[in-house]
């Protein structure tokens, strides 16, 4: 096989630096199916795999790229034969394993997820990491009582972002009348808008992160960037409420009491997506194929593998929108 064009991090003299390099088939891990990369997408884990103690690289050069969906060109597991179209996210790609940043892929069969019947390969990339986690996110809701007929007070935070984008656009396609979004700047309220959210608040909406009981506010919350949002939130729960987390943009320390744990019995529902077991993701998947479909709707820009490096830059800028995904010819 010919060289191919992949985005390669290296650590160099106590530097990372990362850019598109000409890359041989030998140079990616080891896995018993190669895919011809369709489309991948831009994470908020993505843009910390190319950073200095980023803490998503375990070791150098590596392709980033935690999600990529293509067609198989060479499969030794019986399950996949050449040309099926299918999926990968999570698990160690674009981490201690060659991820989706490349033309072609090598991966372990028990990673692959086969393309659901109403979704092309871009619709996969539209929700990729981020529309699992959404996915995740709402299903742990909805086990815990989110339903749509007792109209729950819902709140989604960083609702402009890739889970919290997706996760707007499907709780209203699931029926639910009552959605806050959390917004930083005032351009993004009527992005949010559109997304499906019914109303609008700011951080400083939010109050100081000082009493450990305040006044019932939300009955759900699915929190996308921790810190001291989802501190600040977490004693505004409704008697028995919960709360969904996935992320850690505004920081990974998490302060409270146990007051709201043992006064309301408010649930802390923690939200894995890359270890994920594979039959569950078969059904994600299929949720995301149809009761969850939003792909045709949701906030989406497209880039080919040079126009990364500044997506890159604008999530780490806090200035990118919904979901980046990367094209492949």
């Amino acid at each position: 096989m010919n060289l191919f064009k992949a985005l390669v991090v290296r650590e160099e003299n106590d530097e990372v630096n990362y850019d598109l390099e000409d890359v041989a088939v030998e140079a990616l891990s080891e896995g018993d199916v190669l895919i011809k990369v369709a489309y991948s997408s831009l994470n908020y884990k993505d843009m910390l795999a190319v950073q200095k103690n980023g803490g998503v690289i375990r070791n150098y050069p590596m392709i980033p790229g935690i999600d990529l969906s293509g067609t198989v060109v060479r499969s030794q597991h019986e399950a996949y034969e050449e040309g099926q179209e299918v999926i990968v996210t999570g698990f160690e790609l674009g981490m201690t394993h060659t991820g989706g940043f490349a033309e072609y892929a090598k991966v372990p069969a028990d990673w692959l997820v086969p393309l659901p019947k109403g979704l092309t390969l871009k619709d996969a990339m539209v929700f990729g990491t981020a529309g699992v986690t959404a996915a995740l996110s709402i299903a742990a809701l909805e086990k815990n009582g989110l339903r749509p007929d007792n109209h729950p007070e819902i709140l989604v935070t960083g609702a402009t972002g890739g889970v919290g984008s997706l996760a707007l656009q499907m709780l209203a396609k699931s029926g639910y009348p009552n959605i806050t979004a959390l917004v930083r700047k005032s351009y993004q309220v009527e992005i949010a808008k559109k997304l499906g959210a019914t109303a609008i608040i700011f951080p400083e909406d939010l109050g100081e992160l000082k009493r450990p009981l305040n006044k019932s506010k939300y009955d759900y919350v699915l929190d996308t960037v921790g810190g001291d949002v989802a501190s600040t939130i977490i004693p505004q729960l409704s008697y028995r409420g919960s709360i969904s987390m996935c992320g850690n943009a505004a920081g990974i320390q998490l302060t409270s009491t146990v007051l709201p744990l043992i006064l309301r019995g408010v649930n802390i529902l923690g939200i894995d997506s890359v270890n994920v077991p594979i039959t569950e993701r078969f059904e994600l998947w299929d949720k995301l194929a149809g009761d969850w479909n939003v792909s045709q709707t949701a906030l989406v820009n497209e880039v080919s593998l040079t126009g990364l490096k500044e997506k890159i830059t604008a999530i780490k800028k806090g200035e990118h929108l919904g979901r980046t995904i990367v094209k492949f010819d």
